[in-house]
């Protein structure tokens, strides 16, 4: 017999570029020694990994270390679509790094070596075959985060967060990998496929205390990693204290990450009927009391997290459409997962424009601030104060925020069609309540407040660096884009 697997390296030529990408970040930084060459090497390095993953993608499903019927990695439209917005979002936060990077808050070669090995991770997140390629993938985006968020020099808060994101990770794994053993156990597979045959086809090991086990672990070891209620308290702790583009990078494509890690194993593997409730339970809650905590927050950064956490419960709500036996048709089941999906690729857009936003305005290397720094910003700066209106006006679902709009109708368009009424409503009254915290900061912008106000923190408005003003009319522009555009995005979502 055979051993020797064939491998197809066009599949893998996304992973390839990320992780090269990495290498020769080290390489630049440890022989040219010039922070404008290392940032440039790490920024051409996430375009050129979301060009390949765009290019491969388009050729159609490639797939590699297979055994039979059963591969490793799959690389098809949503894989693509995974791996391009991670590396772009990888893009867009190294922009609004520079500031503080060239003032010289964090080592430039480190913090970008850092962040393109998440990028990594990400990358191949999207095309796992697998529970051991999804949760090293998954830990690959995650552990260069426990030394981001803490990078930032003489902070306290920031080495609090680090420590805070750190416990609350490995506890989060721990159960993820538990769970994954549990469900080997059972089976005898590890290839999300082929475990998702045996458990629909044998009925005796879906009623089987030790499956129930390991769903149920499965489901909180993921549900950690995307923030959702009730194991979400560690976000805005750790939110508020990493640095801004570190925080910026948490809410998009370490979120994304994880939630991605979490529709696979739902879609593909677990019994709808046994996840389905626990889903529509989780997805209630998350933004049920992440849009109640926000209307109580002050400062910007914890206003921005909470509304991720309530933002997460939108992206889970259609799954818990899969409680229903009208949500578990094929049809319905599709419709949901695509409305998941674009769901996420609408929010991590939008949130990346608001902190990109709010990183135009506060003084380079400066936190988040209060609300009341941003009082009156756009009256001061009126075009960057009107992209992070714009940004925040799209996360509540409001035009001209058209991707936002889009997203929310296609959850509830879901919902509906997967028999899950009731859900649509907690969605609605939520999308309700979120209008009362959302518009409240945009307001602020606009308002009346002396031209010569310092913020609160003591440093005096700085002007805005070219490229912070680039990824934040990117992202502006993107925003826009989707939203005239959004059924490019539930096309690709939906493969």
């Amino acid at each position: 017999m055979n051993v020797v697997q064939s491998v197809d390296s066009v599949a893998l030529l996304p992973a390839y570029l990320a992780a090269g990408t990495a290498v020769l970040v080290l390489v630049t930084d440890l022989l040219v020694a010039r922070p404008r060459a290392t940032i440039a090497v790490a920024a051409l390095g996430a375009l050129g990994t979301a060009v390949g993953a765009v290019l491969v993608g388009a050729a159609g499903e490639r797939r590699t270390f297979c055994v039979g019927a059963d591969c490793s990695w799959i690389f098809g439209g949503r894989a693509a679509l995974v791996g391009a917005v991670v590396a772009l979002l990888t893009l867009g936060v190294l922009g609004l790094s520079v500031p503080a990077l060239r003032a010289g808050r964090s080592p430039v070669g480190e913090y970008c070596f850092l962040l393109a090995c998440s990028m990594t991770g990400g990358v191949v997140l999207g095309a796992a075959g697998d529970l051991i390629t999804l949760i090293v993938a998954l830990e690959t985006l995650t552990l260069p985060l426990y030394v981001l968020v803490g990078l930032r020099r003489g902070s306290l808060a920031s080495a609090e967060a680090a420590l805070t994101f750190f416990v609350v990770s490995v506890v989060a794994t721990t159960i993820t990998l538990l769970g994954a053993a549990l469900l080997y156990a059972v089976t005898g597979g590890l290839h999300l496929d082929r475990l998702g045959a045996l458990l629909a086809e044998r009925s005796e090991l879906r009623d089987l205390p030790l499956t129930t086990a390991a769903v149920a672990l499965l489901l909180v070891g993921l549900a950690f990693k995307v923030a959702a209620v009730p194991f979400h308290a560690w976000a805005p702790a750790t939110y508020d204290g990493a640095p801004l583009p570190v925080a910026a990078y948490l809410s998009t494509a370490s979120k994304l990450g994880g939630l991605v890690a979490l529709l696979v194993v739902v879609q593909r593997t677990l019994p709808a009927e046994q996840t389905g409730p626990v889903l529509a339970l989780l997805a209630v809650l998350t933004m049920t009391v992440g849009n109640l905590v926000a209307l109580r927050q002050r400062r910007t950064v914890r206003l921005l997290a909470w509304s991720s956490v309530a933002q997460a419960g939108y992206i889970l709500a259609p799954l818990g459409a899969l409680a229903l036996a009208a949500g578990r048709t094929d049809e319905a089941r599709s419709a949901a997962y695509a409305a998941a999906v674009a769901y996420a690729v609408f929010f991590v857009v939008l949130e990346l424009a608001a902190f990109a936003g709010v990183t135009a305005l506060r003084p380079a290397g400066a936190d988040g601030g209060t609300l009341d720094d941003l009082r009156g910003a756009a009256r001061r700066h009126p075009w960057r104060g009107a992209a992070l209106g714009l940004a925040l006006v799209g996360l509540a679902g409001l035009p001209p925020g058209l991707a936002g709009l889009f997203a929310k109708v296609t959850v509830v368009r879901a919902l509906l069609d997967g028999g899950a009424a009731w859900l649509a409503l907690v969605v609605a009254l939520n999308a309700v309540i979120g209008l009362a915290y959302y518009l409240r900061v945009t307001a602020a912008l606009w308002a009346p407040t002396p031209l010569a106000a310092p913020n609160r923190d003591g440093a005096a408005a700085v002007p805005l660096v070219g490229v912070v003003a680039v990824v934040l009319a990117v992202a502006t522009v993107a925003a826009v884009v989707l939203g005239l555009a959004p059924q490019l995005v539930l096309d690709l979502a939906g493969r």
